[in-house]
């Protein structure tokens, strides 16, 4: 009885900072005909049933695909900001001669700013961030090369890609092949992972 006495002193308590205060912690504060109500903000949550893993195999599997989820996941939405920002500038550009120009002083500009830590990437990490980058964007990593680049840069690194068991055109399937990706990529998101 004096724990719960003691949580309810402590939330009277609260509640009159809150009244003067108007913020606390996190929390927005409204009062209404003097009635403080408090306000808060909060992430989905998933649940999922538990992950049974039948062998070895498939829970390295898993922990990988967590691995390559976290590191690749922010890199897929800054490149798809830096696309959209890109889109708006070169419909901005009168013709096709100032698009070029342009076009590659970006990309020296993005070499500059991904390069280092894309090297540094694992092939499967570079995998997902293709995948990634499809379901950010609902277009393969050819259809992107092919419009920022043409189509024969396109073929060429399709044919590098597939040199190395990749490939450029392979789309992202969350309901199928890539539901476990997608699970984690939800929980990821949500702050669970």
């Amino acid at each position: 009885m004096k724990r719960v006495c003691g949580i309810i002193l402590l939330l009277t308590a609260s509640l009159s900072l809150a009244a003067q205060n108007r913020y606390v912690d996190s929390c927005m504060v409204h009062i209404e005909n003097g009635d403080t109500l408090y306000m808060a903000w909060l992430h989905e949550v998933w649940v999922y049933p538990p992950m049974r893993f039948r062998n070895k195999k498939q829970e390295r599997f898993y922990w990988r695909t967590v691995r390559d989820v976290k590191k690749c996941l922010p890199y897929a939405k800054m490149i798809t900001k830096d696309m959209e920002y890109a889109d708006r500038q070169l419909a901005l550009l009168p013709d096709q001669k100032a698009r070029r120009k342009w076009w590659r002083s970006f990309e020296r500009q993005l070499f500059r700013k991904y390069e280092k830590d894309f090297r540094g990437m694992y092939a499967s990490q570079g995998r997902m961030l293709m995948l990634l980058l499809d379901r950010e964007t609902d277009r393969t990593s050819y259809d992107l090369i092919r419009q920022y680049k043409g189509k024969t840069a396109a073929n060429f690194w399709q044919f590098v890609a597939k040199l190395f068991k990749n490939d450029l055109k392979e789309e992202y399937d969350a309901t199928d092949k890539d539901r476990i990706t997608e699970r984690v990529i939800n929980l990821v998101e949500a702050g669970q992972l």
